[in-house]
């Protein structure tokens, strides 16, 4: 088996028992990287001589016997993690020239751990986004078809991890965007619980709903990474002081007597029949080793769009306000005055879906509607947590498809916002609830003459994320979709 389709947790033993060096390991995705990464886009930035600098860090520590869990482990970080020293733009022209003073928190724990940093993977623009089109640096490509998109807005995280540039990648997820790529890209997606993950550093999209997590080959490779980056951060306010568990330990629970919850909303209209039947075939594979399955009804969960798509861009349309050319980013040329500098400055400096996106949020909390689009949306959000909370009380997960459809073409919902958003129709339930979600590969469609993966989601409780990640890796002790590398990338 080649190093670069070895998993996380292969990589970590492999480099403990020195079969293998960090700096050996590091040149090989960088040179993967140069040959194979300028056709996808997965990347913004490469940062090969800090990589080679922390993998011989590595090696000495290996070699003395040291060194933290993941110590010479390459990775990728989504460009909305600020790190020290380094371009930092969440894939905007915005934030083009904005080079990091400081390590986020999640860029810090992973490096404490000893991971070595291959670059920052591009995305949408300020993560808004569902298929890593909006990007100032142009669309990211889906390695199982170029022509088709990877998802987003962690697209570029995707398709690296996907296409064994990187063996794993850090990416946030706001209404979906861990999961959805991982889905359409045949990846492990972690979306944790709320507050679990430290939001500092991570560049504000909606800060309600913004959670940090990771994409990975496999869900005992998302348990080890997750370890390494959960925990209680003083600089978040939203930062949960709770107790980090081990959640590999955890992996080899059974899934007899596990009680699984088929929400009856995602297998209506809307669903494609093949798509379906892939979800529906892993479900049986848990039914078939212990698992019980029931149907459970979220009532209030099709109203989850249109509640996201008036919270998140409310809440975008604050946050980006800080970005007006004054302290940081783009700034126009030859200002005639205050005013002036502020509209050219965003002008230039966002692209069409942020724009939409603030301009949508400033409209729903201005005067005189923000009782009619915010405070519902409010309210509802709380009845779909509550319609979650009710469903936990019968079973230990609930399960459904990640995504409606498999991997779409480049530019095919561009020109139609609403279809695009559609696309997240069965991930932002789990956001406006704050709770964790896994999406894992459970199989493959055909389309235009190519193989498409198949993401089955998997939602839990608050902080039941070692639940998630057992059933996840019971199931892929079981079947090797996860193992399945694209034509060309192996």
């Amino acid at each position: 088996m080649s190093l670069h389709t070895l998993t996380v947790a292969e990589l970590a033993a492999g480099l403990k028992a020195r079969q293998f060096s960090s700096l050996e390991l590091t040149l090989h995705f960088l040179g993967r990287i140069e040959r194979l990464g300028p056709e996808l886009n997965a990347f913004v930035t490469v940062t090969a001589d800090r990589a080679l600098d922390d993998a011989r860090r590595a090696d000495e520590l290996l070699a003395k016997g040291e060194g933290g869990p993941l110590a010479g482990v390459p990775i990728a970080h989504k460009d909305i993690f600020c790190t020290d020293g380094i371009l930092t733009t969440c894939s905007s022209k915005m934030l083009s020239n904005f080079v990091a003073p400081y390590d986020a928190t999640v860029v810090e724990r992973w490096r404490t751990a000893g991971t070595v940093l291959l670059g920052k993977t591009n995305m949408d623009e300020f993560a808004m986004g569902s298929s890593n089109e909006t990007s100032f640096y142009g669309p990211v490509k889906n390695p199982w078809d170029p022509r088709r998109v990877p998802g987003g807005s962690s697209g570029g995280s995707a398709a690296a991890v996907a296409a064994c540039l990187a063996p794993a990648a850090s990416g946030t997820d706001t209404g979906g965007s861990i999961r959805q790529p991982a889905a359409l890209t045949n990846l492990t997606g972690l979306k944790p619980t709320y507050g679990r993950v430290s939001r500092y550093g991570m560049i504000a999209f909606a800060s309600s709903l913004d959670q940090g997590g990771m994409l990975t080959r496999s869900a005992e490779d998302a348990a080890l990474l997750l370890k390494a980056m959960a925990g209680f951060d003083p600089r978040d306010s939203t930062s949960v002081d709770a107790p980090v568990p081990d959640y590999g330990a955890e992996l080899a629970t059974p899934l007899k007597g596990l009680r699984v919850g088929m929400i009856r909303e995602f297998f209506g209209e809307g669903l494609d029949p093949a798509v379906g039947k892939r979800v529906q075939d892993a479900i049986e594979v848990l039914r078939a080793n212990g698992a019980s399955i029931v149907e459970v009804s979220l009532p209030a969960l099709p109203l989850s769009v249109p509640t996201y798509y008036v919270v998140a861009p409310a809440e975008c349309s604050s946050n980006l306000s800080r970005f007006d050319g004054v302290r940081f980013g783009h700034r126009c040329d030859s200002p005639r005055d205050l005013l002036d500098l502020y509209k050219r400055s965003r002008g230039e400096g966002f692209g069409d879906e942020v724009k939409r996106r603030i301009m949508t949020g400033t409209y729903v909390l201005s005067a005189g509607y923000y009782d009619a689009y915010y405070l519902k949306a409010q309210k509802v959000r709380q009845l779909i947590a509550a319609d979650f909370a009710r469903a936990f009380g019968e079973v230990d997960v609930v399960i459904g498809p990640t995504a409606p459809t498999a991997a779409f073409e480049l530019g095919a919902k561009t020109s139609d916002p609403i279809t695009m958003y559609l696309n997240d129709i069965y991930t932002i339930g789990a956001n406006l609830a704050g709770l964790p979600a896994i999406s894992i590969p459970c199989g493959f469609v055909q389309e235009g003459g190519k193989a498409l993966p198949v993401g089955l989601q998997l939602v839990g409780p608050h902080f039941a994320e070692s639940r998630l990640l057992s059933v996840s890796h019971q199931y892929q002790q079981l079947t090797d979709w996860h193992r399945r590398v694209p034509d060309g990338y192996a």
